[in-house]
């Protein structure tokens, strides 16, 4: 449609289209969502170091990356997942780097592995008992079992969030944990009092 300018016709001016939001260079990550992430990042961390001190680095180190990489985020994404898939990252990276300096990092040891797992418990005794043999049991799996079982287990994502964070096929996460699930049985089922099953989530 045209429009009368000065006596002369003149078209109609554009629409503005409605783009995706941009994100500041200094936009931060939003507070609350990251500090009830560092919790479990820890926790994850300790999955994968199986040492308190390293894994404490190891969140640290995250965190850093985080803030560096804070642009990447997709803001109404979920940040906990975002922060998983760097942690797992650093690790990767940190492993490959010890293994080029040929130190010997052991993942599935028994000894400060499970230290590392001896975590404060407030429950009754008979529950806080039969977690810690849960606890003890999980350290002594393989690390990529130990991995995703926790992931799927304690932090409840699915198979798909669980594949994007280690960059591995779907496939293979339900392949790792129904394995991971088939040692615990079969440690568990040697006990006098069964332990009841960690929850999968699909």
């Amino acid at each position: 449609m045209l429009t009368a300018v000065n006596g002369a016709l003149a078209p109609p001016a554009k629409a503005r289209v409605a783009g995706p939001p941009t994100m500041s260079a200094d936009a931060p990550l939003p507070h609350p969502d990251l500090v009830a992430a560092i919790p479990r990042l820890r926790r994850y961390a300790r999955v994968l170091t199986g040492d308190s001190a390293r894994a404490d680095d190891l969140v640290q180190e995250t965190l850093a990356r985080g803030w560096e990489k804070r642009r990447l985020w997709a803001a109404g994404t979920d940040l906990r997942a975002w922060l998983f898939t760097i942690m797992h990252n650093v690790f990767v990276n940190q492993r490959a780097l010890a293994a080029r300096d040929a130190q010997n990092v052991s993942l599935d040891g028994d000894g400060e592995a499970g230290a590392a797992w001896q975590v404060p418990v407030r429950a009754p005794q008979q529950a806080h008992v039969e977690l810690q043999e849960v606890l003890r049991e999980l350290s002594r799996l393989p690390a990529e079992q130990r991995e995703v079982l926790v992931l799927a287990a304690v932090e409840e994502m699915r198979y798909e969030e669980i594949a994007e964070i280690l960059s591995i096929p779907v496939g293979t996460v339900m392949s790792r944990l129904s394995r991971a699930r088939a040692k615990l049985r079969r440690t568990m089922a040697s006990e006098s009092d069964p332990v009841t099953p960690l929850k999968i989530v699909r």
